[in-house]
């Protein structure tokens, strides 16, 4: 039998903040803000790919380069 289902890697909200080294208190903030990572609820749990995690991380870096000009 093949495994057919994607690979989400889901991260709570403590394993997010350790990932991405951003306290908790923040990432709960930016959800509250509609900012930040994008996430969802898993039940009554705040979930955030890892992928996700990657690309908003991504996203910081390009902008920061764009600020500066490179």
């Amino acid at each position: 039998m093949t495994d057919t289902s994607p690979n989400l890697d889901l991260l709570n909200l403590k394993e997010a903040s350790a990932y991405t080294r951003v306290p908790e208190a923040t990432l709960r903030l930016w959800r509250h803000r509609g900012t930040g990572p994008r996430s969802f609820r898993l039940g009554r749990r705040v979930m955030y790919q890892r992928a996700e995690l990657d690309a908003w991380v991504q996203d910081q870096i390009d902008a920061a380069d764009r600020q500066r000009g490179a």
